[in-house]
């Protein structure tokens, strides 16, 4: 009944006050007005205050301000305001404050995201212990602005005070099974910020191709990429994406897979992965890596430490799932070496490589993020490791697998039910929004290893033809739940505001598929 009553509640303010319905994700707490002030585009502007730690210059906030004002306004011209005999105060500039500078750093898993904004009658104000939070409270203040028929901008006498439920708020991008152009890349980050989202999981190589243009192994995307003048990801193109992000307050977690998922890694390093064996003699097809070479480790340690300096985030996604055993079974010279190490199990090999690699990461002071494989076959690893559940029923349940994770000692990323890749006719995405990520049985101290989650958009049916309409507003429902109160449920008013945010994102440029019957006053159309 709380729940229910909650609803209620919800759905009354956004009857009473239109613009705050468009908040999405919702914050956590809101007070709005009908009483609501005049934006005149040619006379506003965004402005630091006078004892903001960040001052003119810092340019994550100044690129956001002219980021922001473009979206709110476009370019002009605009008509004049139309007042419907109404007499209506103006507010021309919204004052942002900082408590912390840390204007050229990148932002971190431990970043804070909170702000609080307040449009009255005395102020415009939106302050943030970081630039990072008051990037969100730009988010949220360009949703509450609406036009009138004629035109006029407004904005509600509103305050509110917010911050994330949780500090991983991922979306996977696949750009090995099809590649994605950087302009779809930079175009999806966007569109994260629109949503809150604070994690680009970067899954840049997989079997079928390499993209990632290595300046230390030229021949991996020379040889292992689609082609390797259209189809690769230059140092340059990493940088901007890289940038483009921080600018964002998106982090950049690059994962490369191993020892499964690279057979586009073997035509460019000759030697790197398993020959497999037909009876006596080699087949010709290769598997894994293979984990019984010095050569692999020389090659790994290079390799990694070329990306250690090029990807600044603390973390780096070392894979480790859904490595088949077949090929190493096969092969002579692994079984001779299986034999002299003791093991019976090749789930002890596998754990023998990621072990010696997760020792190389750590040595280049980074921390990991691996798939649930790796916790499942009970490979040793660093107590400050973080496991993301993919699986969505084997070897056990979703939930259950974040609570033997927790149990464990072990961060916990959830993904399992946030496969944007997996599509069906109707609004699947109230699927996605109704999973309660803590729904396991724990301990205070087990949940809030639970930092988070992922929607995963996996390439195999998915490029740049189809990826923004699967992506949005479904990715949103995830946005949500992973930003939003525990409390914030209601299905009827979330469909209300994602109806609403879908439009913003049309009127942003961005083929958001509908959710339900409907219209919006602004269609999208191809520029």
């Amino acid at each position: 009944m709380a729940g229910s009553a909650l609803g209620l509640r919800l759905l009354l303010l956004a009857a009473l006050c239109g613009a705050a319905a468009a908040l999405w994700p919702w914050p956590r707490w809101v007070r709005t007005s009908p009483r609501h002030y005049l934006l005149r585009p040619a006379a506003f502007a965004f402005r630091h205050h006078s004892g903001s730690a960040a001052q003119p210059g810092c340019d994550v906030l100044d690129a956001a301000f002219a980021r922001y004002r473009r979206l709110l306004f476009g370019a002009g011209p605009w008509p004049p305001p139309s007042f419907s005999g109404q007499r209506h105060v103006s507010k021309d500039v919204l004052v942002v404050s900082v408590v912390t500078e840390g204007c050229n750093e990148f932002p971190m898993l431990e970043s804070l995201e909170n702000y609080t904004l307040t449009i009255d009658d005395d102020q415009c104000l939106l302050t943030a212990d970081t630039i990072w939070g008051a990037l969100r409270g730009l988010e949220t203040f360009s949703q509450l602005v609406w036009t009138s028929a004629e035109g006029t901008f407004f904005i509600n006498k509103t305050s509110i005070e917010d911050f994330p439920r949780f500090p991983h708020r991922g979306l996977l991008l696949d750009t090995s099974r099809h590649y994605l152009p950087l302009s779809s890349i930079l175009d999806t980050l966007d569109v994260m910020a629109y949503n809150k989202l604070n994690v680009f999981h970067w899954h840049l190589v997989d079997d079928p191709a390499f993209p990632y243009d290595s300046v230390t192994f030229p021949e991996l995307a020379r040889k292992g990429s689609y082609n390797p003048v259209t189809h690769i990801y230059t140092a340059q193109d990493v940088k901007e994406v890289i940038e483009y992000a921080r600018l964002r307050g998106i982090r950049v977690l690059a994962e490369f897979d191993t020892p499964g998922h690279t057979l586009s890694w073997g035509p460019g390093i000759p030697g790197l992965l398993t020959p497999c064996y037909s009876g006596s003699q080699p087949s010709g097809d290769f598997g894994p890596v293979n984990p019984i070479l010095n050569s692999t480790y020389e090659f790994m340690s290079s390799f990694f430490l070329e990306i250690s300096s090029v990807f600044p985030d603390f973390y780096l996604h070392l894979g480790g799932d859904e490595v088949d055993f077949t090929c190493w079974m096969s092969n002579p010279n692994i079984q001779a070496f299986m034999k002299k190490r003791g093991f019976d199990d090749f789930r002890q090999l596998e754990s023998f490589y990621i072990q010696m690699l997760l020792d190389i990461v750590s040595a280049y002071d980074k921390g990991y993020v691996v798939w649930q494989e790796v916790f499942d076959n009970k490979v040793k690893v660093r107590p400050d490791t973080i496991v993301q559940v993919w699986r969505d029923k084997k070897p056990v349940t979703y939930m259950e697998e974040v609570r033997l994770v927790t149990k464990a000692g072990f961060r916990a990323l959830l993904s399992a039910p946030w496969y944007l890749n997996h599509i069906t006719y109707g609004p699947d995405w109230k699927d996605m929004y109704k999973v309660e990520p803590l729904d396991f049985e724990g301990s205070p101290e087990e949940k809030a290893l639970v930092i988070g989650g992922e929607a995963c958009m996996w390439g195999e049916w998915v490029d740049s033809t189809n990826l923004v309409p699967r992506l949005w507003p479904r990715g949103g429902a995830v946005a949500e739940r992973l930003w939003s109160s525990n409390q914030t449920t209601n299905l009827d008013f979330a469909e209300t505001r994602l109806s609403h945010f879908r439009c913003k994102l049309l009127r942003r440029g961005v083929q958001a598929e509908p959710i339900s019957v409907g219209f919006c006053e602004q269609e999208f159309e191809e520029t």
